[in-house]
């Protein structure tokens, strides 16, 4: 009896050990936002164990690193490393891809890409990074070292056509072997790339399509068909995931001057808006992916979101609502139904958003950031702070990984401490 009790207590003891030593494996793991908006480019980070509340003065600031450059590109983090762009002027003038240590934000090579201010996330896949500047120069470029790869020009390559003149802004989507990107032109309105030597593997050949505007594609299974979705300059489109082929278009969600937002999609639902009094819209892609139907169209005055992102929790949607304005509101997404909101939010102009641990993360144009409870019972404000930096617009969406809050400010990057 005493024998079996010692040995239940020493598997036991074994077991307890051996999930403990899992768990440190998993938390120790290297943190990762790959891409443009997080891993599912949907602003939903699974962090978990994040404060709550603030300190009046805000989170401790670990580090801050500047001569970033300007321009209005995020970050991306996978294998120890930080990617980003700006625009800097040595050693030679012009648009540099970055890479930073995650661990203190010191900078371990630089690329020139091309000119311009750039306004691209960088896309990380392995050791692999794909970046764009604001001309349409595409390079795939190595993780280790910052060597280029290879190059294509979305001008002189595929005729690429922006909707205006901000230049190209979108991050490029892998997606298996392929890299898909948008030049915007009537012959290559969306392309995939071998994203291995950049070669094209097929062009979706479409016109009125208004060119490139400045979102990011999206993966769908709508219909029973996997797709590409992307806000384009006259609206929302869809292509074949394994063709290219226009599948439908919607054009009542468009603005003559800046398309922005990232679509939102689950299931057989696809939600867009954009700014400019330019309104929001819930769509529905019919079987086989043929055509939509609008369930509901909500006009500029009611929703607009003007380029600080969109978060879908649940059966609610969250974003700053106003052209040029981040008010936060919550609409119902089955229904279009304002829950809450508008309201007048801790900061100024527009807001980009980012969730973590059931709050919402507001990051103003005039660097004020506020913790909000994701709730569709009320607006609730947890918390606010001032960023130690604003030069200029703080426009870049925030990143959140391995419980630090990063903020991209021009030529700054700000790395907060947010873990409990």
């Amino acid at each position: 009896m005493l024998q079996n009790c010692v040995s239940h207590r020493i598997r036991t003891i074994a077991a307890v050990t051996f999930l403990c030593t899992m768990g440190s494996s998993l938390v120790a793991a290297e943190p990762s936002w790959p891409s443009w908006r997080g891993p599912h480019r949907d602003g939903i980070s699974t962090e978990k164990g994040l404060l709550a509340s603030w300190p009046e003065d805000g989170p401790e600031l670990l580090w801050q690193v500047d001569d970033l450059g300007s321009g209005f590109s995020s970050i991306s983090i996978a294998d120890g490393r930080i990617f980003t762009m700006g625009q800097i002027r040595k050693p030679e003038p012009g648009a540099y891809l970055i890479a930073l240590n995650l661990s203190d934000g010191s900078v371990l090579w630089k690329t020139r890409l091309g000119g311009g201010s750039p306004n691209s996330t960088p896309t990380v896949d392995g050791d692999r990074v794909y970046a764009l500047d604001r001309n349409g120069h595409l390079a795939c470029v190595s993780t280790s070292n910052g060597n280029v790869l290879w190059e294509k020009d979305f001008s002189s390559d595929f005729g690429g056509k922006m909707m205006s003149g901000w230049g190209y802004s979108e991050s490029p989507l892998v997606d298996g072997n392929h890299l898909i990107c948008t030049p915007g032109s009537e012959q290559a309105a969306i392309a995939a790339l071998d994203k291995m030597t950049g070669e094209v593997v097929w062009k979706t050949s479409a016109t009125d399509l208004g060119g490139a505007a400045y979102s990011s594609v999206v993966v769908s299974n709508a219909g029973g068909v996997k797709q590409y979705v992307q806000l384009m300059g006259r609206g929302v489109i869809s292509v074949d995931a394994s063709s290219g082929e226009l599948l439908w278009s919607y054009k009542r969600v468009a603005n003559g001057t800046a398309n922005i937002p990232t679509p939102i999609v689950r299931g057989d639902y696809v939600f867009c808006s954009t700014g400019y009094g330019s309104g929001a819209a819930l769509l529905k892609v019919q079987p086989m992916a043929k055509d939509v139907e609008e369930v509901y169209f909500l006009k500029g005055k009611q929703l607009q979101n003007h380029h600080g992102g969109m978060i879908l929790l649940g059966d609610y949607l969250y974003c700053g609502h106003g052209h040029n304005s981040g008010l936060p509101i919550c609409i119902e997404f089955a229904t279009g139904e304002i829950v809450w909101g508008p309201t007048r939010g801790a900061g100024d102009g527009s807001a980009a958003v980012v969730f973590a641990d059931g709050h919402l993360y507001f990051r103003y144009e005039n660097g004020k950031v506020a913790l909000v409870e994701a709730t569709p019972d009320e607006y609730r404000l947890k918390s606010e702070f001032k960023m130690a930096t604003n030069n200029g617009k703080s426009w870049p969406h925030p990143v959140i990984a391995d419980g630090k809050l990063y903020l991209r400010d021009k030529q700054s990057l700000l790395c907060y401490a947010i873990r409990k």
